[in-house]
């Protein structure tokens, strides 16, 4: 048995979850998500507690047992607090700016960079080097960090470009000259 799938999902106060069908809805006080549920796998409320169970003890089933009672955890989580990431931009003359709802990065290249918030997701500018991607969906937070982080990954001779807060760069020597 998967010692994560089979963990009951406390409830907390403010949130309801509904499950119709293969589809599990999550409301909370920061908004609402809903999760489609794979084939094999059933999701069940009992008691203030959700509960996710598998039929058999096929591959399949056994691969997506886990998974799904992680997915509607980390949407409970996201509708309570939510979740951010931090990014930083690090580099002599980089910088972002808040624009609107949209952010934009000077990162060395011949114009700025403008990127703007796909939908959910907020863009928070600290100081000009520090930027915060936040929302209630786990996997949308990641992949717009991830896809702003891509614009101008870190370098190793120099360790200028854009990181995750508290990411460490490894560095190269470069030259060693005459």
């Amino acid at each position: 048995m998967s010692r994560i799938g089979r963990l009951p999902i406390e409830i907390p106060a403010g949130v309801t979850i509904t499950v119709d069908g293969r589809e599990v809805a999550v409301k909370g006080p920061k908004g609402e998500i809903t999760l489609n549920v794979a084939s094999p796998i059933e999701v069940a409320v009992e008691d203030n507690q959700v509960v996710v169970s598998r039929p058999d003890d096929e591959r399949e089933s056994r691969s997506l047992h886990g998974l799904t009672r992680t997915l509607i955890n980390n949407n409970i989580i996201g509708v309570t607090q939510g979740y951010s990431k931090g990014l930083e931009v690090v580099g002599t003359g980089y910088r972002v700016q808040q624009k609107g709802s949209s952010v934009e990065f000077a990162l060395g290249f011949s114009h700025p960079v403008v990127v703007d918030a796909p939908a959910g997701i907020t863009l928070t500018v600290e100081g000009a080097n520090k930027l915060t991607v936040s929302g209630i969906d786990k996997q949308a937070v990641g992949e717009a960090a991830a896809n702003i982080r891509k614009i101008r990954k870190p370098e190793p001779y120099k360790g200028k470009g854009v990181r995750y807060a508290g990411e460490v760069v490894r560095r190269k020597a470069g030259k060693a000259g005459k």
